[in-house]
């Protein structure tokens, strides 16, 4: 046998044994990321990376609704959609240059809404005063979907799950897309209420938020049984202003208008 015969069936020989002790070495289990659990307002939280939005959503003069949408707020009068206090009373916040100003008070709308695109642009006092939950603070409230945090998060530190678009006291959004103080600011919100079957949850609701464009949450679940919702605009004690408010109806695939008929040769 030659030398280079020897050499190749040595090789092939230690191949098959290295084979064999790795084939009967244990699997190794993959390493489980051990996810921490937070308080809410825990400020130990890791704050979202922040990042320009660019201009997918206007940041002046304000979009068009879709024509197939409810318009809550035009720019004209919050009279005929919105009540104050979840009452019959006057409301009192400020309406001009098309856009309405907190002054008095929380509203919400008359009517309830279910499974539901929710647009709402708002912008909080160009001049900055106070800091952390006390600068631009609001807070879009949708039944049990609870509060989408409004608040002026530029360069203005607070608990994460306590900041602009934060689902309040639950998630932090998964960015920071806000804009500077007084610029308008877009929340685009996908609401899907629990599918329930007899008197069962077979789906928890859900919710999806852009901010200005941006996907800062994504189909976050949330338990329990609860039906439509209003929609609240909370008073924080600061003048943030709302414009260009409109809801449209989730529809399903397919529910749509008929084909039509063929044309007859």
């Amino acid at each position: 046998m030659s030398r280079a015969a020897v050499v190749v069936g040595l090789f092939a020989v230690g191949a098959i044994v290295l084979a064999q002790e790795k084939k009967d070495e244990p699997k190794k289990e993959p390493e489980k990321k051990e996810v921490k659990q937070y308080k809410p307002g825990d400020m130990s939280r890791p704050r979202p990376k922040v990042i320009d939005p660019g201009t997918t959503t206007p940041a002046e003069p304000p979009g068009k609704p879709p024509s197939d949408a409810v318009v809550l707020f035009d720019g004209t009068s919050l009279k005929e959609e919105w009540v104050r206090g979840g009452k019959d009373q006057e409301i009192t916040w400020k309406v001009e240059n098309g856009y309405a100003e907190i002054k008095g008070g929380n509203i919400q709308t008359k009517r309830k809404f279910g499974d539901s695109q929710v647009h709402i642009e708002w912008a909080t006092p160009k001049e900055v005063k106070g800091n952390g939950q006390g600068r631009g603070n609001s807070g879009v409230y949708l039944g049990g979907f609870d509060e989408i945090q409004v608040l002026d998060s530029f360069n203005n530190d607070t608990y994460p799950d306590g900041q602009a678009a934060a689902l309040y006291g639950r998630f932090p959004p998964l960015v920071n897309a806000s804009r500077k103080p007084g610029e308008w600011q877009v929340y685009d919100i996908i609401a899907q209420l629990p599918k329930v079957e007899d008197g069962k949850v077979t789906r928890p609701g859900r919710i999806t938020v852009l901010h200005n464009g941006v996907l800062v949450h994504h189909a976050v679940e949330f338990p329990g049984k609860f039906g439509e919702f209003n929609i609240l605009l909370q008073d924080h004690g600061n003048p943030v202003q709302y414009r260009n408010i409109w809801v449209r109806k989730l529809g399903e695939y397919d529910d749509g208008t008929p084909p039509p008929e063929p044309k007859k040769k």
